[in-house]
């Protein structure tokens, strides 16, 4: 018995975004239950939000389940991924959704703002990719829920930023040393000098398209005939806790572009690497 209810979890596709017991998070799992065949793991720091929020899914007659996972605990992050590799043998598909923003108002100086909204919409982003892409399995799908706050921000950086952000050949330590470098000089009052607008969220979100892209020429090199598409892409102006209620899009609307990245079908093999939003891949 034991063996066939293995066999039957390793066979089964799975899917997992973090930060959904709300938001875009959420709308992506309710698009997930409702295309696609197979087990969709909402995920959530705090395990109680995230149990309403399977909950209010439930209510709708569908069937998410759940997993803590907090990506800026490097052992919640371990923890999630070991579940995933021992049930499933992987993941089909990862939606990195996880984010913050300080609101446009808020007073709290830019260097703190810098160091935090880095920390978890890059850095522990990164982390959760380091660790969960070894698991992605072949015909696997990854999105990272970016912005298009990110090429504006990239627009009115230095020159010679723009050239390193947008060339063939930056690497992964280069990119953690540039984003490391913004918290740094934030701190020191020195980002105009240093060639940086004072916009920490678009300048994480600007590092996760670009680490999207680098990230995909790694495994078109190192996994080459497995055919998993990882891309980048922005939901667009949402109405959520984050951007509030004047955004245009209702969750659901941002949702689209996230779970039509996901659902790819097989043998496609474009877009990959690339920036989309509402479905077209957009200039860098």
């Amino acid at each position: 018995m034991r063996a066939g209810f293995d066999h039957y979890y390793m066979s089964t596709k799975v899917a997992m975004v973090t930060g959904s017991n709300k938001g875009v998070g959420l709308a992506v799992v309710r698009a997930l239950c409702k295309q696609w065949q197979g087990d969709v793991y909402l995920t959530a720091r705090d395990v109680d939000r995230g149990q309403e929020a399977i909950e209010s899914l439930a209510s709708e007659g569908l069937k998410p389940l759940f997993h803590q996972l907090d990506i800026n605990d490097l052992n919640s992050i371990k923890t999630a991924a070991a579940f995933f590799k021992g049930k499933y043998g992987g993941v089909d598909i990862l939606i990195n959704n996880a984010a913050i923003a300080f609101k446009v108002a808020d007073t709290t100086p830019v260097a703190v703002q810098a160091e935090v909204t880095l920390q978890t919409n890059f850095f522990a982003s990164r982390d959760v990719l380091t660790h969960f892409l070894p698991l992605i399995k072949p015909g696997g799908r990854v999105v990272n829920v970016s912005s298009f706050v990110g090429p504006r921000t990239l627009n009115k950086c230095s020159l010679e930023l723009q050239q390193r952000f947008r060339s063939d050949d930056i690497t992964e330590d280069e990119l953690v040393g540039l984003m490391q470098r913004f918290v740094d000089k934030a701190k020191k009052g020195e980002l105009k000098q240093d060639g940086w607008p004072e916009m920490p969220y678009g300048v994480s979100k600007l590092g996760l398209t670009t680490l999207s892209m680098i990230l995909a020429r790694h495994l078109s090199k190192k996994r080459p005939h497995d055919g998993i598409l990882l891309n980048a892409c922005c939901p667009g102006w949402v109405r959520t806790d984050m951007t509030g209620e004047r955004a245009a899009k209702s969750p659901d609307e941002g949702a689209v572009t996230p779970a039509y990245l996901a659902l790819l079908p097989p043998e496609t093999t474009e877009p990959h690497g690339k920036f989309v939003s509402d479905k077209k891949v957009q200039l860098w």
